[in-house]
């Protein structure tokens, strides 16, 4: 969906790219390989037991190296259960004729089972407010469609509890009904976060009241459970001065109150737009705000060692906002949304190693939206059942991590751009075709991509990988490839004229090429002198996987 007028397109493609040479110092360890991949979430709950939806869940549940965690929105909301854009309900209280409290778990059960079934792990977002407790209660659905105003969103939802101690044992009752189905241990490996983006339309009071709030959320969930996790604030993008405030006092209060703070969440977006006619990535703001965080959590030496979820990560912040009404959007159905995702793994890793933060998990935001149009440009990671390349990204990163043990490598690329170029610049001008290793005691898995922030047609980049500080013998080679012709269902369906109602066999085909396909057939590799040398090509907005087992 690139927006392109020919004649930028005749003079990009023309141009010429050196060579270049990526070293990748197996023996040298920079630190651990967490799986800060392993994170996924979306604002509309009642989507998750629905077909597709099951579907994508029992994928996310399947990736390999660690637990996946799943967070998502409105799991306290007033309602019938109805999904909408940005919106749900699983109505778990409301009030009788006399104000005694109604309890019913039985749709936030329907949500945590499909979870735990498929494998994966609930990060309970312990929100929004319901009704019949909220200061400000009407009106309470949003009715908001992509285009709409955010004026009628953030409605009685989003208000602070009329009554501080029915919140909190509405509270106390859901992590004890938890602990009694699912029992001790399992509840115990969960995260329990309170609210989310409190410092924006989501929390319609002060930030001493959202204290006020996260005291009361943080005593009900110990209560129930001590063994149990609970964090915040899930604030926004602290690159901006509001939410770097709101952050900090957040930080201060539990410091000097002494509040039971297990992890601590915020998030970090991107910003997108469209220049000259193509979409121009914002990848300098995402890292941006994932170091102020870093930076605010550091001045809290309490805190400093405290596991940080980054609980929503993303080139930018609407997943409801299909491109065909926000145009900026549309690197979401092709290859440039994994590359990206990739870039910033990588940022977020060396960030976290600079300021010497416990960086935990990149949650990203995006899942699917059930009964809409084949590839319609919204943040998701599946499009009808179909596996957009997105998710491929997910499936690499989780191969490269799946024996225990595993450990960042040294990597230098001849043609890297610098994190702290990121931060300030972006990629804007000579390409970013860099790569990021791992070690485990069977494999070297080396994921390489060329990436730029303008999704314009670019040369494609001759990469000479050489590994260094192996032991001698043969080994497998496995290389896998994301590019606008291999694990992209996107390209297969518009050549099949973008079907709304593909066949039987149309569908098949798409669902095969939504998956993670190798570039080449798997092949000896030998290992001379400890080292080996491999050379690939990719094209511009493309990423390759390449694992040596031995």
């Amino acid at each position: 969906m690139r927006l392109i007028p020919a004649l930028l397109t005749a003079v990009i493609s023309v141009q010429a790219q050196d060579a270049v040479t990526i070293r990748v110092h197996a023996d040298q360890k920079i630190g651990a390989f967490k799986p800060i991949y392993s994170y996924f979430g979306y604002d509309e709950p009642n989507f998750t037991y629905a077909k597709n939806g099951r579907k994508l869940i029992g994928e996310l549940g399947s990736l390999k190296g660690a637990p996946v965690y799943i967070r998502t929105h409105f799991m306290l909301a007033t309602g019938d259960g109805t999904a909408g854009f940005k919106f749900g309900s699983t109505n778990a209280y409301t009030e009788d004729a006399a104000g005694r409290p109604i309890y019913d778990w039985s749709i936030t059960d329907r949500i945590l089972d499909t979870y735990l079934q498929a494998g994966a792990k609930p990060f309970v977002e312990i929100g929004f407010m319901p009704n019949a407790l909220s200061t400000n209660p009407e009106p309470y659905r949003p009715d908001w469609s992509p285009g709409s105003n955010f004026d009628r969103y953030y409605l009685g939802w989003a208000y602070p509890p009329k009554d501080y101690s029915k919140w909190a044992e509405l509270v106390y009752r859901w992590v004890r009904h938890t602990l009694d189905k699912y029992g001790r241990s399992e509840v115990e490996s969960w995260y329990w976060e309170v609210w989310n983006e409190p410092d924006i339309g989501y929390w319609h009071g002060t930030p001493e009241e959202y204290d006020k709030l996260y005291d009361y959320t943080a005593e009900a969930v110990k209560r129930a459970l001590p063994g149990a996790k609970i964090g915040g604030p899930a604030s926004t993008g602290p690159s901006g001065a509001k939410a770097a405030a709101f952050l900090r006092q957040f930080l201060e209060h539990c410091s000097t109150k002494n509040v039971p703070l297990d992890f601590i969440t915020y998030h970090a977006k991107g910003r997108p737009s469209v220049v000259d006619g193509h979409v121009r990535m914002g990848i300098a703001k995402n890292a941006e705000d994932v170091d102020k965080g870093f930076q605010i959590v550091r001045e809290f030496p309490k805190f400093q060692n405290l596991p940080i979820v980054l609980s929503e990560s993303d080139p930018e912040g609407c997943a409801a906002c299909s491109a065909r009404v926000y145009p900026q959007n549309a690197y979401r159905n092709g290859p440039l949304y994994p590359v990206y995702t990739a870039v910033m793994m990588k940022n977020i890793f060396e960030l976290a190693d600079r300021a010497k933060t416990n960086i935990a998990g990149m949650l990203t935001w995006a899942f699917e939206f059930e009964d809409h149009p084949y590839f319609d440009g919204f943040r998701t990671l599946a499009t009808n059942g179909i596996d957009k390349p997105i998710l491929n990204f997910f499936r690499v990163a989780s191969f490269m991590g799946i024996s225990p043990g595993a450990a960042r490598v040294r990597v230098e690329s001849s043609a890297n751009v610098p994190v702290q170029t990121m931060l300030t610049e972006g990629v804007r001008g000579a390409a970013d075709v860099d790569a990021f290793a791992v070690r485990t005691d069977r494999a070297v898995s080396v994921t390489v991509w060329n990436y730029h922030d303008d999704d314009v047609p670019g040369p494609d980049a001759k990469v000479q990988i050489d590994i260094s500080g192996l032991k001698d013998g043969p080994g497998v080679l496995l290389h896998y490839r994301i590019d606008e012709t291999h694990s992209n269902a996107w390209t297969v369906w518009k050549k099949m004229g973008s079907p709304q109602h593909p066949s039987a066999a149309q569908y098949a085909e798409l669902e095969a090429a939504g998956q993670l396909q190798e570039m080449e057939p798997s092949r000896t590799a030998v290992v001379k002198g400890g080292k080996i040398s491999l050379e690939i090509t990719l094209s511009r907005e493309a990423l390759s996987l390449l694992n040596l087992v031995f």
